[in-house]
């Protein structure tokens, strides 16, 4: 392989791992965290729309730090941004202690928005890093290939989240709960918080020591030596370029569908299992979170695999191609009543795999310095992990719509999601020219 081609350079091969293992740590911070939407609106006593204010402040850091990301990383540098993410991911999983003290909801949005603000650090300043790294003939394969380490971190979330947290919380649900007495929904609460917070205590140790490893490892350095911060100079560029602009507007609505897909599998798969297994609400949550590891496990093995079809595929149609399996599998997923409407749910995530690096590798190729602010775009449009799944949640506590379960109903949300992100794809491939 001609040196031009290779996809990590021996010298940027230490550097690429260590940031490399900075998406594992926030894969494991989103997957840890989508599940407790349904845990805190257990502990809380709140129904579904109630828990997913968990998600609008999570991701609602990712838009509030985006750009003072950018700013801080086009003034200092890269290795700056990642520490300084670290710093704050550390932060907020340590503000659970005082949290899970005062016993009330939103002390923990604070923690989870302090951490989310710290992954946005992350995020704009390790997507742009990794395209950095290498040649840009291979920029979009190298994304891709170092976030399929991301799920390897989100599976980790995922199984603390069942195993640490959701086995051991108390199994009652909502109408158990307001039968009990002050004084025991209290213990049974104060008990419940102790046990959602160790993991993310633990986490924020194992930050701090990530931090300090960063911090004397030699990392490469951008080579451009002017930090002025032209913001609107930058963002009239990137503004001119269309497939930047439309690719904002696919990342959003693909965040969107992942949040909506593997947050509200545990509300999709719970309803199975109490109504058609008998199950206890808590049971049927853990198994429900069961499938959603699953449906990471899929996730990861098709990332790879995805990654490695890039070399034959065009970018965008592929993009295009699963952007339609989702679509036919959310489909599904709404018109099955059963567990098939589950495997179709769990199918989904083989399908989004490619997705938010192709999306973002497309959207910055050929930026140069602006792609750190492009960069700041593309992780704003997380906020879509917002909105679009406290629609979601609204459309859920309905119970029932079009004489079909609420919850299924829901799901043409992320269908409508996969449209737009297969309309982009087709667009790549057949105006923007993208390979």
């Amino acid at each position: 392989m001609k040196i031009k081609d290779r996809v990590i350079p021996s010298e940027y091969l230490v550097p690429f791992i260590l940031i490399t293992s900075c998406f594992a740590l926030w894969g494991f911070a989103n997957d840890i965290t989508n599940p407790m939407v349904e845990a805190f609106s257990r502990i809380f006593n709140m129904g579904v729309g109630g828990g997913t204010w968990v998600q609008v402040v999570f991701y609602g850091g990712y838009g509030v730090m985006a750009f003072p990301a950018a700013f801080f990383i086009r003034k200092y540098t890269y290795k700056a941004g990642i520490l300084m993410g670290l710093g704050l991911y550390a932060t907020g999983a340590l503000l659970f202690i005082p949290a899970s003290s005062i016993g009330l909801y939103y002390p923990f949005l604070i923690a989870y928005f302090v951490m989310t603000c710290g992954l946005s650090f992350l995020e704009t300043s390790a997507n742009p890093y990794i395209l950095f790294m290498g040649p840009e003939s291979t920029a979009t394969r190298r994304l891709n290939f170092a976030q399929a380490f991301n799920p390897m971190g989100s599976l980790t979330g995922m199984f603390i989240a069942k195993s640490l947290i959701q086995a051991r919380l108390d199994p009652r649900g909502a109408n158990e709960r307001a039968l009990l007495s002050p004084e025991q929904f209290e213990a049974v609460k104060s008990s419940d918080l102790h046990i959602l917070s160790s993991p993310y205590i633990a986490i924020g140790g194992i930050i701090i020591v990530m931090f300090f490893v960063i911090l004397i490892a030699r990392m490469p350095k951008n080579e451009e030596l002017d930090h002025k911060l032209n913001f609107f100079g930058a963002a009239g560029n990137l503004l001119k370029v269309k497939r930047y602009r439309e690719g904002v507007v696919a990342q959003l609505f693909y965040v969107g569908a992942q949040i909506m897909c593997w947050t509200f599998i545990v509300q999709y798969g719970q309803r199975i299992f109490v109504e058609q297994f008998g199950m206890t609400p808590g049971d049927a949550a853990q198994k429900a979170q069961f499938y959603n590891i699953i449906a990471m496990g899929i996730f990861l093995v098709s990332r790879f695999i995805c990654t490695f079809l890039l070399k034959y595929i065009q970018p965008g149609k592929l993009l295009m191609v699963l952007s339609v399996g989702g679509i036919a599998l959310s489909a599904g997923t709404i018109a099955f009543q059963d567990i098939w409407g589950l495997y179709c749910l769990v199918g989904i995530s083989a399908c989004m795999s490619l997705m938010f690096p192709t999306i973002y590798g497309i959207a910055l190729r050929g930026m140069g310095e602006d792609a750190k602010f492009g960069a700041a775009g593309l992780i704003m449009a997380i906020v879509g992990g917002t909105f679009l799944p406290k629609i979601q949640a609204w459309i859920i506590d309905m119970e029932t719509l079009f004489s079909l379960p609420a919850v299924n109903v829901s799901f043409v949300m992320p269908l409508l999601c996969f449209v737009i992100t297969g309309v982009y794809g087709y667009r790549t491939f057949k105006v923007h020219f993208q390979s």
